[in-house]
């Protein structure tokens, strides 16, 4: 009798570059904390939420810019940009006028966001956000 060999080969397609790849294979940080796991869970499963970590994922935007380009109406958009503050997802940058106008910009801090199951243990994991390395 002979044995089985069996091999697989994983085929990643993607716009980043193999530094961007490697960078994102050694960030990728497990969620251990259950209600944290809950929190994100429930994240990942609102298509507003998804629709702002995606577009402040390249550069940061106003929560205005964010409305524009996601069609989210404004008071939405406020609600889960808190959310996402809240739960570490997006970061916060700005400034008071002398004036006293507020000027805020949001950023995603996360890349990626993956969940999984297996019978009854679920795992989360985030790759954080890193700023791309400029290229010569």
């Amino acid at each position: 009798m002979s044995a089985l060999h069996c091999s697989a080969v994983l085929l990643i397609i993607s716009k980043w570059s193999q530094t961007e790849y490697m960078q994102t294979l050694l960030q990728k940080r497990k969620i251990e904390d259950g209600e944290r796991k809950n929190a994100i869970l429930e994240i990942l499963a609102d298509k507003y939420c998804r629709g702002i970590i995606e577009t402040t994922m390249e550069k940061p935007k106003s929560a205005m810019d964010i409305a524009a380009d996601t069609k989210i109406p404004i008071s939405t958009v406020y609600r889960r940009l808190q959310t996402l503050h809240d739960n570490k997802l997006v970061a916060i940058s700005g400034m008071i006028s002398d004036d006293g106008k507020k000027f805020f910009l949001y950023k995603s801090k996360i890349r990626s966001l993956s969940a999984s199951y297996t019978g009854n243990y679920v795992e989360v994991e985030v790759v954080p956000n890193i700023p791309s390395v400029a290229k010569e």
